[in-house]
């Protein structure tokens, strides 16, 4: 490869992965799109795929690594029904059928195989930072999701160890390769531990140092594999396992992972430079159809499987969407076959680009399920709204959460009656556990406030935790029930100003106070000689009067910028001030004070 196209392809990855990244397609999508617009049938810049994907190879070689140091003996037992059981469904459920479907289509039984079982890997390097950045790895649906993935990469290792022994794209292995997986079943690991504990010894912890060796383990162990005819990424998988229980395990995985995701990165570039564009331009049809078929398919199969062993709902239906999508194995096993002459060229770049376009369309189900399947499902879940079975109360409290709560407790208190609403039924079940009187309702709906006589109230307070809730009550109070005084928990500043900006003028900030008294108790502790009272009192007030100015020019954003810029300033104004008008007031009062004069 040139220096030019060598710089035209990271510029292409520079500017299409973060792109992809930002509006939710993942990396993977990116890199393989900045494959295709570099490559022979994009723009050109690089004719010669194979070259950069023999280097980029070594890519899935270090993920078989990091797979195989997941394999701790204890992590798999304590996931043992998710990676076997849920795992052959997955795997098995999607492969069988895809299989049969093959050889209906004309393929031959070990390449219809091949394609199905491809067909049915989804991408670990796209699902698991994506539950990662949604916060959704420890979820149940999480968990299974992890299962599920490490059950398909640990399967693809006997697979290709099948094609290599059954001689699929050139001879058999024979004997030296018995000998030599016997060999590193018995001193691997030993050898491998002797090396890390050299390097830590007396590498003088050079990081540097630690990854040359770690990529010395693994792709050593793998190129020696590949010598005798076995598969380089079994050889990779292997050595992780060696080390799997070892004490540098979280070493290894630190020192691999940037050089593992670097190379990802080029393999699937490699894989989009190969993706033959005309082909999808002559057959757009044909290829769409293909693409969103596996999509549509696997996340049918999956669903179903998983409701049909127990799973409800939401357990079910974000597990089959994530993982319907094809995964950067499919492209590894169909080369494979392609190369080892079980499925025709034509047939493999087809079923490739396929695979890309399951990969393209996936986060856009994703989108779906989470814009439009799940508020509707929890709209459909919500139990009907509670009647209100008593008159009118004097005060109404709309949002029974931490908030609401001592506004209600200190009303008790007082033997002051209140009607409570809150949106949220498990908080209302939760509540009523504890002899609460609380109605379930949503109070930004006008029958609902009707029904809690909002009007015949001498008191309305509006304690609900969403800020667009929130406004939206306000504006009915104030254009249905303007007599009806009305206080108001803001989250922030800036949604106090929003309620301010209604006409809504008692607004109380939920953390002001109390980070206000927190910051007293800190002062006390470092400067136990600061009258802290005093200095909350002067900062209490400087901040009121520049909330007032604030709100004057709130919808100017460069007002709002600048002016909150001068307050530090002014505030450090305000207390030099202050301390110079009670050293003032100390010298008169000591100038005022009797003297006694001795005899």
């Amino acid at each position: 490869m040139s220096a030019t196209a060598f710089l035209t392809l990271l510029a292409a990855a520079v500017l299409l992965v973060p792109l992809f990244k930002r509006l939710g397609l993942g990396s993977v999508l990116g890199y393989l799109v900045a494959g295709m617009a570099v490559g022979p049938y994009g723009l050109g810049v690089d004719s010669r795929p194979e070259a950069i994907l023999h280097t980029a190879e070594l890519g899935v070689t270090l993920l078989m690594f990091l797979i195989g140091l997941e394999l701790q003996p204890s992590r798999l037992w304590a996931l043992r029904r998710q990676v076997f059981g849920l795992g052959t469904l997955q795997l098995a459920g999607v492969a069988v059928p895809l299989t049969a479907l093959g050889v209906a289509f004309g393929l031959g039984w070990s390449g219809a195989a091949l394609v199905g079982v491809a067909l049915a890997m989804s991408s670990t390097a796209y699902i698991l930072p994506l539950l990662a950045e949604r916060r959704e790895l420890t979820t149940r649906f999480g968990r299974e999701s992890f299962a599920i993935l490490l059950f398909q990469d640990v399967s693809v290792i006997p697979i290709l160890a099948l094609l290599a022994l059954a001689g699929v794209g050139g001879k058999a292995p024979g004997w030296p390769a018995l000998a030599v997986l016997v060999l590193l079943a018995v001193a691997g690991r030993p050898l491998l531990a002797a090396m890390f504990r050299y390097v830590a010894r007396f590498g003088g912890g050079n990081r540097e140092l630690f990854a040359a060796a770690a990529l010395l383990g693994a792709v050593g162990i793998a190129v020696g594999l590949s010598r005798v005819g076995l598969s380089a990424s079994l050889g990779a998988f292997l050595a992780g396992v060696l080390l799997a229980d070892s004490e540098f395990r979280h070493e290894l995985e630190a020192a691999i992972e940037p050089f593992e995701s670097l190379l990802l990165g080029l393999f699937f570039i490699a894989v989009g430079m190969g993706i033959q564009l005309s082909l999808v331009a002559a057959r757009p049809l044909l290829v769409l159809g293909l693409g969103a078929g596996i999509l549509l398919f696997k996340a049918v199969v999956l669903y179903a499987g998983r409701r049909a062993i127990g799973g409800d709902d939401a357990i079910s239906r974000p597990l089959a969407i994530l993982l319907a999508c094809g995964g950067e194995f499919a492209f590894v096993l169909l080369s494979s076959a392609q190369s080892g002459g079980l499925l025709a060229l034509s047939t493999a770049a087809l079923l490739t680009v396929a695979v890309a376009v399951s990969m393209a369309l996936s986060p856009f189900l994703l989108m779906l399920n989470d814009k439009l399947v799940v508020p509707w499902m929890r709209e459909r879940a919500k139990p009907a709204f509670s009647a209100i079975d008593e008159p009118a109360k004097p005060v109404v409290i709309a949002g029974y959460g931490r908030f609401g709560q001592v506004v209600g407790r200190m009303l008790n208190a007082q033997g002051v009656e209140f009607t409570a609403l809150d949106a949220s039924p498990e908080q209302v079940d939760f509540l009523r556990q504890f002899g609460n009187k609380i109605y379930y309702g949503d109070a930004s709906r006008l029958a609902l406030l009707h029904a809690a006589h909002v009007g015949e109230a001498r008191l309305f307070v509006l304690a609900v935790d969403d800020v667009e809730t929130s406004l939206k009550i306000a504006e009915l109070m104030r254009r249905h029930f303007p007599d009806v005084p009305l206080l108001a928990r803001a989250r922030n500043r800036t949604h106090l100003m929003r309620l301010r900006e209604m006409g809504v003028h008692e607004v109380m900030r939920e953390t002001w106070w109390s980070s206000v008294e927190l910051g007293k108790l800190a002062l006390k502790t470092v400067r136990p000689e600061l009258d802290v009272d005093r200095f909350a009192a002067l900062f209490s007030a400087h901040d009121a009067r520049l909330l007032e100015r604030q709100q004057a020019v709130y919808h100017d954003q460069a007002a709002l910028i600048a002016l909150s810029k001068t307050a530090s300033a002014e505030l450090e104004d305000i207390l030099q001030s202050d301390a110079q008008l009670r050293e003032h007031q100390t010298l008169a009062g000591n100038a005022a004070a009797p003297t006694t004069l001795a005899g």
